[in-house]
């Protein structure tokens, strides 16, 4: 038996064929656009859109997007299709993977449903009508400028195995156990409300965590609520939404920075690193003049190192260093991080000699223009 299978981010990319009948593919990454300003502003009753073919499995496919269903009955939803361009008597035997993806390429929990096997000699097209409810999709952040990512894996099956094992779908089984909390034992009540959750995942996701619910700092108990009085519910909801699935939590755009911020503090207090990395990355696009005293202070406080480096860097860019801060925020920082401030003024010193210098050096050539006159 051969298997094969093929990651498509990008409609026109091909896989690399790799030692050891290992598959790859090319970094790239797939957008279906809606014209207009929203879906809804689309003029067709049933509109739908073919990416251009690619290959997998030594065969040709397309996906058909259609973004107000494929009849009157699902016009509410996006439906998305896999189709077998080639034309074979032989039976092609195929099972596929989408995964509508978050704005750091993870699948979101409940949208990276798993196909049964198909025969596409046949029918040649399958999929799901109703994918997801466009108002579901427009609503969330995961649609920037009328576009979203969508991954597809295709497992073409040369000869029918007897066991078939399907792609891990385990981030789909923790999102669910998120949403409906089925056999919570641990309660949290954090900023006034109460979150149910399960020991055992957090205590397998965060070593605090885990000395909490199980080891010399074991508080709580099935009957008891532990109380977090420093954190927000809403950074407390938003880690559990980590913690579970392993993906992005869903928040409004002009609310990320602020809610980055306070979820990096939330994961470098339980050691979830790799939340504590994704924070920093993001906070990487949110530094400005108005931002970057906050996000320094925060970087040198929680020993995030890249981000503190690009806060420099923004910094050095800047005209004026110290300009940039407002009085204010000079003084924070003069108290809560007095070695930034000692960073801050040598880049400032840095400046104003490379601004001598060039000063001095029109100066000399001005009198050598002098001299020769």
């Amino acid at each position: 038996m051969s298997l094969f299978r093929f990651s498509m981010l990008d409609p026109y990319m091909e896989p690399l064929r790799l030692p050891q009948g290992r598959l790859a593919t090319k970094p790239a990454r797939a957008t279906f656009s809606a014209p207009g300003s929203s879906f809804g502003s689309l003029n067709s009753i049933w509109p739908f859109f073919n990416s251009s073919p690619f290959r997998a499995g030594g065969r040709n496919w397309h996906i058909s997007y259609r973004p107000k269903g494929s009849h009157g009955g699902n016009s509410d939803f996006i439906s998305f299709y896999l189709a077998l361009d080639d034309v074979d008597d032989d039976p092609v035997m195929a099972y596929f993977t989408l995964s509508l993806l978050d704005q750091d390429k993870n699948p979101m929990p409940s949208y990276f449903p798993t196909s049964k096997m198909n025969n596409f000699s046949g029918r040649r097209i399958f999929g799901y009508e109703k994918f997801i409810e466009r108002e579901i999709l427009e609503r969330s952040e995961h649609l920037k400028y009328d576009s979203f990512t969508l991954r597809v894996q295709i497992h073409v099956v040369k000869e029918t195995p007897s066991v078939l094992v399907p792609p891990s779908d385990i981030q789909r089984h923790l999102g669910s156990l998120l949403m409906s909390m089925e056999g919570a034992d641990v309660e949290f009540l954090v900023g006034g409300e109460t979150f149910a959750a399960h020991r055992l995942v957090l205590a397998a996701r965060s070593p605090i965590f885990n000395a909490e619910l199980y080891g010399p700092m074991k508080e709580g108990t099935v009957t008891n609520t532990i109380e977090i009085d420093d954190m927000d519910a809403q950074v407390f909801e938003a880690m559990l939404h980590f913690i579970y699935p392993d993906s992005w939590p869903e928040m409004e755009q002009e609310d990320e920075s602020a809610m980055t911020q306070h979820l990096l503090v939330a994961a470098d207090r339980y050691c979830t690193q790799r939340l504590k990395l994704i924070c920093e990355a993001r906070l990487h696009d949110h530094i400005d003049a108005g931002s970057v005293s906050i996000i320094l202070a925060l970087a040198d406080k929680h020993n995030c190192s890249g981000l503190k480096k690009e806060c420099f860097n923004f910094l050095r860019s800047s005209t004026s260093p110290l300009v940039v801060m407002e009085a204010e925020e000079c003084e924070y920082l003069t108290q809560s991080c007095p070695t930034v401030m000692e960073e801050l003024n040598t880049i400032f010193l840095e400046r104003n000699l490379e601004k001598a210098k060039i000063s001095e050096e029109g100066i000399e050539d001005n009198a050598h223009l002098t001299i020769k006159d």
